[in-house]
This record gives structure tokens, sequence and C-alpha cells, in this order.
């Protein structure tokens, strides 16, 4: 059971959207299209789900050509930003409405909707209407809805990104566990590298209408294809490898992190000193303060602990955190 994009193209007029994609999701594995805005992957997906018209290439599911096969007939659930649930009917309405199409029975299905509202933390909200909830709790619903007919491959095109910071960190959190406890398989669209990381397998990312780079969360994070990858991964300084060399200990192009320095502790029983930096300016964030040092002639991003007091002028030590150091161009695309 696995979906394969051989050569895919897809085309307005003149303008490819999609170019040469070839990617495949396994049975039981999540993967994730991860890009900015523009980039074609919510264009690919539209295309796995038969809602645009490939131009060149095969979409296949188990070695089946699917451009024959109409949207309904696919076996494909789908979820979009908005969820798109029906305001006229009930939770449990839109939960069995797939149940319904598919013609199953009453029993079976009220059986089916009260497992997956239980599933996706709402249980006994059949009667409830869906206008009544929350945009997080529309959206739990939404996917309730797209499990139903249990499809064997489950799209998901920016389903988080409506809803605010904190409750979408919470979302991908549940959507991640629901995921691995229905041993779904899912190609899920997002332009946020946290919500990727914590939902996917695989991480397959995409830039001008191709993918640059496919490979685990990790590896890409650690190892990003290029600089323009390692760029839209927050790497907002790329060192020349002399210069990396020099400052992290690694003689390749290396990409920096807001949190790739951090500061040291002064003092008995302190770290000892890796690099010594002189503050140029401070702002604080939510759970940390965010320092401009200078180290010799060049100007880098540091991180402290909210609690530091720390003004122009002033000297700190930093130490290297590897966790914010990607080492580009040693993985490939």
């Amino acid at each position: 059971m696995s979906l394969r994009l051989n050569g895919v193209d897809v085309r307005y007029g003149d303008v490819e959207a999609v170019s040469g994609v070839d990617l495949e999701v396994a049975g039981g594995e999540v993967v994730a299209l991860l890009g900015p805005s523009g980039c074609g992957k919510s264009t690919l997906l539209r295309a796995v789900a038969g809602l645009e018209r490939v131009s060149a290439g095969a979409v296949t599911w188990d070695g089946t050509d699917l451009a024959g096969t109409p949207v309904h007939r696919r076996g494909f659930g789908l979820v979009f930003q908005d969820g798109q649930l029906f305001p006229h009917r009930d939770v449990a309405g839109n939960v069995a409405f797939g149940l319904r199409m598919r013609g199953a029975a009453r029993g079976e299905r009220d059986k089916r909707v009260a497992e997956l509202l239980e599933l996706v933390g709402l249980g006994g909200y059949q009667r409830r209407r869906v206008t009544e909830l929350s945009g997080g709790e529309q959206q739990r619903v939404a996917l309730a809805r797209a499990l139903a007919p249990d499809p064997r491959l489950l799209l998901l095109d920016e389903p988080l990104s409506a809803l605010d910071r904190s409750l979408r960190e919470q979302l991908a959190l549940d959507l991640a566990r629901l995921l691995r406890e229905t041993g779904a398989t899912a190609l899920v669209v997002t332009h946020d590298h946290d919500e990727a990381f914590t939902l996917a397998d695989r991480v397959a990312v995409m830039r001008a209408g191709r993918l640059r780079q496919t490979g685990p969360p990790a590896r890409v994070w650690r190892e990003p294809v290029d600089v323009e990858t390692a760029r839209f991964l927050g790497c907002g300084v790329v060192l020349a490898p002399e210069a990396a060399e020099r400052l992290v200990g690694v003689r390749a192009r290396v990409g920096l992190r807001e949190t790739a320095l951090r500061v040291v502790p002064d003092g008995p029983g302190g770290p000892g000193s890796v690099l010594d930096a002189v503050v140029l300016g401070r702002v604080h964030r939510r759970d940390h303060v965010r320092l401009l040092v200078r180290i010799g002639d060049d100007e880098f991003d540091a991180v402290g602990p909210v609690v530091g007091t720390w003004e122009p002028g002033d000297r700190v030590r930093l130490a290297v955190d590897q966790d914010g150091v990607a080492v580009i161009g040693s993985a490939t695309g």
C-alpha cells in the first residue's frame, strides 16, 4: 500500500507550478511537504487528490495510475485549512458523512463516530452544532470526518495554520499521536518546519515547484542540502568553511540558527569559556533573551536566560550549541 509520484508536473498555461516531482509515501508513513508559500506544495497535494490535472508524469497507488480516477473514487481523506465542515449538520452528522455515502448501517455509523470523537478528544460532542465550536474543535471534527471511512491515504493541506500559535502547537502534538495510533498513511502540507518535524516520519522540502531535499526530520534539520534550504529552516547566518572552523570547530559551510551561541555563566563551577563576545543589543523573548553580539569584527545572534541583565558594552562568554548548527550540502536531496 503506497503512493508514488513519478516526474509529476502541474502547469497553468505557461506557468509551471510543480516540476518533475518524484516522491513515495509508504503504507503507515507520514510525509510532510514543507516549503514557503507559493512553492507548489498545495498544488501537488491537490494533484494527488485529483483536484488538479497532472500535466506530465503519474500519480499511482499500489502501481495503479490514478489519472482516470475521480476524486471521490480514490479512497483518500481530505482535510483543508478551514476544515470545510457542513454548517447545517451537527458534529455527528459531519463525522458520519463519508460513512453515509458508503452506505454504512446506522448502528455502524454511530459506533464509528463515537470512537473517532473519543480519539480526537471530543467524546460526547455528537449533538453539538459545529458553528458553536472553537477553531481547534472544528479542525478535530474535520480530522474525525476524514478518518471515518478508513481512507487509504490522508491528505492534509495546512490543517493547523488558521489557529493561533499555542493552540497550533497543542493540536500538532495531538495530530501526531492520532496519526500514529490509527496507523494512517498521510501526506501533510505545511510551511511551518516545527509542525512538519512534529508530525512527519520524513520531510520533503519544496522550493519553486521542485523537491529540493527529502529525508528524516533530524537529518534535514542538521544537514540542509543548500543555502536556501538552510535559510528557510532558520539559519540566519551562513559561514564559509574557514570562518566556521574558527567559530564552531567544523570545517564546512555552516548555517547558524539564533540558538547556536548561548551565554555560559561566569564564576566558580561554570563551564569554560569558548568564545568571548561584546553585547551590542538585547531583545526580550517569551522564554529567553536574544542578544546581538560582536565576536572579533563580526556580529552574531546569541541567546541567554530571561533573568540576564546584560547591557550594550558588556562582555559575555558564549558556548556553541550544536543543535543550532547546520552543516550545509553534506546531505543528498
